[in-house]
């Protein structure tokens, strides 16, 4: 068993975040540091739990769905009870990005048209406005 401890202040500058994300992720029971006075001291279960933590935000899960995989892990079992929920989890957020991916590539397909359409639109409207301030210019001088 990995006996190795960690201060708040390594942890955030190991993983990019604040000591407030960290006391929040305390907070809502997803990690549990000992505490010795006022010092929390984190473990490796807790480096590791928030590394999962991190991991699953980046994909987009809540921190409920992160807080359910995590309560999954069971030694006994060597972890492959997690494991099965974070795939079935995963293949669910993939269908997700894939719908996301798309109505992104739409939003850009669209705008893309309309750019071109106004640039024309613009550009049109230009020309007719310098074509008839020119024109007025010419009657002035005759």
């Amino acid at each position: 068993m990995d006996m190795r401890t960690y201060t708040i202040r390594q942890l955030s500058k190991e993983f990019g975040v604040t000591a407030r994300a960290l006391r929040f992720y305390e907070d809502k029971g997803l990690i549990s540091p000992e505490r010795k006075g006022q010092t929390r001291i984190y473990s490796a279960r807790d480096r590791a739990r928030l590394k999962i933590i991190l991991r699953g935000k980046r994909m987009g899960f809540s921190l409920i769905e992160i807080h359910e995989v995590l309560d999954l892990y069971n030694r006994e079992d060597r972890g492959v009870k997690q494991m099965r929920a974070t795939v079935a989890k995963y293949h669910a957020q993939i269908e997700n990005l894939k719908r996301q991916r798309e109505d992104i590539d739409l939003a850009i397909k669209d705008m893309v048209e309309g750019c071109a359409w106004m640039e024309g639109e613009i550009a049109r409207q230009e020309a007719g406005t310098d074509a008839g301030a020119d024109a007025v210019d010419d009657r002035k001088s005759a």
